[in-house]
């Protein structure tokens, strides 16, 4: 993926919306969002998307660490539009299993391999990336073993940067300042599967992310973007598991004009919200 700041660069001709940045009215009030003055846009948080689209998930954090991979392209070029098919219930039963807490056991069928895809979308994208341990055990989890001990390095060295972490408002562990909460989710919208068989899929997760500080004083509040990645999985012991991806900027929709959440509402949402287990 492309480690620029591309989400302000899309012009009239893109399709999906014009500019493509969501518009977002802050509160007058002071001290939100978070720190007091009101903010002037998006273009004063360039520093904070382009370290978003790093940290989204595990993959990005692979390209911040090499400099590499990925496409910021946003068409197939072949000018053709599949017929959509809607992430809709099938009537298969969710995944029961959790290896490590993550969801596992997905049917080795072209639904499997989306719901292995969108589940795997979100642990990658968690707050739990920013913990050695944690970290490593997802890593384990989702990658195919021939590929884990690869990624798991690149990773490695990537969180553990202090500039990196500095620059996202981390301390050198990863944790964010007393009396602020740090919050990086990935919410899929939507998958496709462009290819799938016994032995391997390759699927497309659509999603919005939510990445920043909540909290007073947050210089990084929290923001959201959107990606879409192609996941290449491989059917290794008796579930799906990743080897490969690409990931690019949106599809990104117009925003709303609605007015920011202060800092203690995105709080009390980050503690009171829990995630989902994804099923096609």
């Amino acid at each position: 993926m492309s480690l620029g700041d591309e989400h302000g660069s899309r012009g009239d001709d893109d399709g999906y919306g014009g500019s493509g940045q969501t518009r977002t009215r802050y509160p007058d009030s002071a001290g939100d969002p978070y720190g007091g003055a009101r903010r002037g846009g998006r273009s004063s948080s360039r520093s904070l998307i382009t370290v978003v689209g790093v940290v989204v998930l595990l993959i990005a954090a692979i390209a911040f660490a090499n400099r590499g991979g990925g496409d910021s392209g946003s068409s197939d070029g072949d000018g053709e539009r599949a017929e959509a098919a809607p992430t809709a219930a099938s009537g298969e039963q969710p995944v029961e299993t959790k290896a490590g807490g993550i969801p596992s056991g997905f049917a080795q069928d072209e639904q499997g391999a989306e719901s292995a895809a969108a589940n795997y979308s979100v642990v990658l994208g968690s707050a739990d990336m920013f913990n050695t341990d944690r970290r490593r055990e997802i890593v384990e989890t989702v990658y195919a073993p021939d590929v884990a001990a690869e990624r798991q390095a690149g990773l490695d060295k990537a969180y553990s940067s202090e500039e990196f972490l500095t620059n996202i408002g981390l301390d050198k562990d990863g944790a964010a300042p007393r009396g602020q909460t740090f919050v990086s989710r990935v919410i899929p919208v939507g998958t496709k599967a462009k290819s799938a068989s016994a032995e391997s899929a390759s699927v497309e997760v659509w999603y919005t992310s939510l990445f920043g500080l909540s909290g007073d004083g947050s210089r990084n509040p929290v923001t959201e973007s959107w990606y879409t990645t192609t996941y290449e999985l491989k059917w290794v012991g008796g579930d799906w598991k990743v080897i490969d991806f690409k990931q690019k900027d949106g599809p990104v929709p117009v925003g709303r004009d609605q007015t920011a959440s202060t800092a203690d509402d995105m709080t009390k949402a980050v503690e009171e919200y829990g995630g989902f287990t994804y099923a096609r």
